[in-house]
């Protein structure tokens, strides 16, 4: 009985992805600036799935497409946090860690663990510094006066915030074994670990879309 629900929550767990990707195209025009800028991130995870998928089912390998949306997907992220930052930390700092992150990213992808592998320590870096800026939102989210400036679209945020930082709270070890557990791929402790690890991923588009459907109805852009 668990196996066959495991099975299926791993199989489908891609569904998500595509539900949020498509309503957040169909109301990109009416969200605040700061969850536009979001949408990129969920623009990017649309497509990349889209794209590993089709490569799945043709029996291609699709983990280059994880490199770059390790890269991609971390600085639309940044310039999300940016914005929700933005009066409250110097923005330099943030596209400093970002564009030491995508030199680091790049010289593990070229010189330390290549394309076609899971980049588990490029991943667990992100995972740890997206960690750190979620619950630093959290704690700024608490402040009277980041409450009041944000009044609009604080719960949008937090729902937003709340699903990033449980799925890569999450799947920090996932990431950082990521080649271990491809290379036992037929264990069933193995299939259980992806199983929890598509779960998470699921909870969190969840938050997406609740934190997208929470939007304020008049643009504030």
């Amino acid at each position: 009985m668990f196996e066959s629900i495991a099975k299926s929550v791993i199989d489908y767990s891609n569904i998500p992805t595509f539900i949020v990707g498509i309503y957040t195209m169909a109301i990109y025009k009416r969200l605040p600036r700061e969850m536009k800028y979001f949408s990129w991130f969920v623009f990017v995870s649309f497509v990349v799935q889209v794209i590993a998928s089709i490569l799945f089912y043709n029996s291609e390998n699709n983990l280059p497409l994880l490199h770059i949306y390790t890269v991609v997907g971390f600085v639309c992220l940044i310039i999300f946090y940016n914005q929700i930052f933005d009066g409250l930390i110097k923005p330099l700092i943030l596209w400093v860690l970002a564009a030491v992150f995508v030199v680091y990213s790049v010289i593990n992808s070229i010189f330390i663990q290549d394309i076609y592998t899971f980049n588990s320590y490029a991943l667990s870096v992100e995972a740890v510094i997206i960690i750190i800026l979620s619950l630093t939102t959290f704690v700024f989210l608490m402040n009277d006066i980041v409450k009041e400036r944000r009044l609009a679209i604080i719960k949008s945020i937090s729902w937003i915030n709340a699903g990033l930082f449980i799925y890569y709270s999450s799947s920090l070890l996932v990431f950082y074994f990521g080649n271990m557990i491809i290379s036992f791929a037929q264990s069933p402790l193995v299939r259980y670990t992806w199983f929890i690890y598509a779960l998470f991923s699921i909870i969190m588009y969840f938050c997406f879309f609740v934190g997208l459907w929470k939007r304020p109805r008049k643009s504030i852009s």
